[in-house]
């Protein structure tokens, strides 16, 4: 390991994995937009990437050598035997773009995770500083990517129709000549699949399962909290007990219980059973927020001639904003992203999630267009939500994590 502290080790180490990396991520990413074939070569990413880190590890002016190794690196790339191996039936303009990406973001890139590296022995700041630049690096684009790609594929395909997907399954470039033609698939999901009707019926439960949720969780984490009782600290320990049982242990009981009572393929009986899984998740974080809040405002209240339910709705919920707002959010995505349940419990089309409408079209006779139509309107507004709402949902969550 020690081996590894001297600038001509880590530069081109550094240097042939980072261009592997980058290779890998501009092909694949051309490749999904364009269609045409891209794909990295090991061994020039990682033999061009070690002259390059040797490079920046012996240059005195960082500015000039990054400009040296993107010019150096465009001429390989012209003559196809560079770190990206381009197909014959890639397009000028492609080639072009793909051959300038690399070269300045590589470029430009290894100048940063290199800029404390130098050809001798590095200090264990130095060393350190430039493998935390790397693996940051490298983070960013791999978790990207995780996000990314399922999401870009899944809406590509919603966009195509079936001539196209039978040519090529594995092209997802669009055609933008089509104009609105590109939204067929959505347009025929709420015309002829009843697509209305389940978002209507998803947010209509989601609602409820919130309001419900609240209900129940406030006034029992506001008891574990704040009242003394025999057993509180028992129950305040078991609340995620109940969360942590797979609900398909439960499926079949639950199946059973309401075929009998007559609440099988009804709102309500999804209404009464969507709050068993949110609510133990609703007391653990909302116990944690009250906790964190100041007693003696409330004991104020008390003495003031408040009863204990006029102190939480005065006093405590209004503190408690925040937390109320970010475990809102989490139960109706929890409530709005819900399938197995929905699955079981619902048979009239009339009655479906949008999660059980979009399982309803995992069919042969469906395009495979629709399908991934469906998943991207199942996906879009709560991921708009979520995003809109992502900073009030952390203070919620942080608020109480501090007491006093």
């Amino acid at each position: 390991m020690s081996a590894l502290r001297f600038g001509f080790v880590t530069g081109p180490v550094l240097g042939a994995l980072w261009m592997f990396v980058l290779a890998t991520t501009l092909a694949v990413a051309m490749s999904f937009a364009t269609g045409e074939a891209f794909r990295p070569s090991l061994l020039m990413s990682l033999t061009f990437g070690a002259i390059a880190g040797a490079v920046y590890a012996l240059g005195k002016s960082r500015v000039y050598v990054a400009f040296a190794v993107g010019a150096a690196l465009i001429v390989p790339m012209m003559a196809g035997a560079g770190p990206i191996l381009i197909g014959p039936g890639a397009s000028v303009l492609s080639r072009a773009v793909i051959i300038l990406l690399l070269a300045t973001l590589f470029a430009t890139t290894l100048r940063v995770i290199l800029a404390e590296v130098h050809w001798a022995a590095l200090t264990r700041h130095e060393f350190e500083g430039a493998v935390i630049r790397f693996l940051t690096g490298f983070g960013y684009i791999f978790f990207t990517a995780i996000v990314l790609i399922p999401f870009y594929v899944m809406v590509m395909t919603s966009l195509k129709n079936q001539a196209e997907l039978m040519q090529n399954p594995l092209n997802f470039s669009i055609d933008l000549s089509k104009g609105t033609e590109l939204f067929r698939s959505y347009e025929e999901l709420f015309l002829q699949f009843n697509f209305g009707t389940y978002m209507f019926n998803s947010f209509f439960i989601s609602v409820l399962t919130v309001l419900i949720t609240l209900a129940f969780a406030i006034p029992g984490a506001y008891a574990v909290a704040r009242l003394r009782f025999r057993g509180r600290a028992a129950f305040s320990r078991s609340i995620l007990l109940i969360y942590m049982v797979p609900m398909i242990v439960l499926a079949l009981p639950i199946y059973i219980a309401f075929s009998m009572t007559g609440l099988r393929n009804s709102f309500w009986g999804i209404v009464m059973i969507y709050p068993v899984t949110t609510i133990p998740v609703a007391l653990y974080m909302l116990q944690g927020y009250f906790r964190g809040l100041p007693a003696e405002v409330e004991e104020a209240g008390l003495m003031d001639g408040l009863s204990r339910l006029a102190v939480i709705w005065k006093i405590t919920l209004p503190l408690s904003l925040p937390a109320l707002a970010s475990v809102s959010l989490y139960v109706f995505m929890i409530a709005w992203n819900e399938f197995l349940l929905a699955f079981m419990l619902l048979d009239d089309p009339a009655k479906f999630t949008l999660t059980r409408g979009i399982a309803s079209l995992n069919s042969s006779e469906i395009p495979r267009q629709h399908l991934m139509a469906g998943s991207v309107i199942a996906t879009v507004p709560i991921m708009a939500l979520f995003l809109g709402l992502e900073r009030f949902m952390t203070k919620g969550l942080t608020a109480g994590s501090v007491k006093g």
